[in-house]
């Protein structure tokens, strides 16, 4: 059976991991953290994250195929797929500073794994990332792992706070995108056969690496536009005496658009 290990316990790696662990009872998932605090509280019933129905997972899953650890050479040891989903904070100094995301974390994770793995791994790339992350991680494995080629794919997340167990149990879509050649293939199936579980094909769309990495920046996008855009609109409402939520109603109501993040708001525009 595969086993699973999450290098991050944060607000994806937590909540995704208690999923597939309530989905796949045979299947065992470790999620691990450098942070003892951080992995004390998940294993408390005083959870560090909030979302609605997480509790209940973690409660009726702890213990026995869902695992909380500090232990993170050893589950890296162990595991068949690795699921990276650390933080990415915006870069303070250098190219991009105030701008561009801090992969460091990513590399590290990389450079662990390499490290101590002496078996292939399936390393799979959770956190939202710039493109061609993936490439960089890849050239830490191979520069640090010896003889040992692991594989990398691109599993982006497409949560939302207050809905992510939901968004998780019945997702629009699971997208996985690895290296077009046999061995990519060959892992980008295995990690689909695990969501397949609970998902229907149909649902799982597998990419190339580059694309799978560009779609969640396009999706990030495209929502923040359409709110930029509907705040844009209540400018124009003010001194034309429309109301914006009406506006956002009927132009809502096309199916072309959808109603979806049309509420003016603070944040963008």
């Amino acid at each position: 059976m595969v086993r699973i290990m999450c290098m991050g316990a944060g607000y994806v790696g937590g909540p995704t991991m208690a999923v597939i662990a309530e989905k796949c009872p045979d299947v065992t998932v470790v999620v691990c953290d450098i942070s003892q605090r951080q992995i004390d509280a998940w294993n408390s019933d005083d959870l560090p994250i909030f979302e609605p129905g997480l509790d209940e997972i973690v409660q009726n899953c702890r213990g026995k195929n869902l695992f909380f650890s500090t232990s993170i050479d050893e589950e890296i040891q162990k595991a068949d797929i690795i699921f990276v989903s650390v933080n990415t904070p915006t870069k303070t100094q250098g190219i991009g500073a105030g701008r561009a995301a801090n992969i460091k974390n990513c590399e590290l994770c990389a450079r662990t794994i390499a490290k101590v793995a002496k078996e292939p791994k399936i390393v799979v790339e959770k956190s939202t990332v710039p493109v061609r992350t993936a490439d960089s991680m890849r050239r830490v494995l191979a520069a640090n792992g010896g003889s040992v080629k692991h594989q990398i794919l691109s599993n982006p997340e497409f949560l939302a706070e207050g809905t992510g167990i939901e968004d998780l149990r019945n997702p629009s879509r699971v997208l996985i995108g690895g290296l077009q050649n046999a061995e990519g293939l060959k892992a980008i199936e295995v990690l689909a056969s695990v969501y397949a579980n609970w998902v229907p094909r149909e649902r799982i769309i597998t990419t190339n690496l580059w694309s799978s990495e560009l779609s969640k920046l396009v999706a990030n996008a495209f929502l923040a536009q359409r709110i930029s855009s509907i705040n844009s609109i209540s400018a124009l409402c003010e001194v034309s005496g429309a109301d914006v939520d009406e506006v956002a109603r009927a132009v809502g109501a096309d199916y072309r658009l959808g109603p979806h993040f049309l509420k003016a708001s603070v944040g963008f525009g």
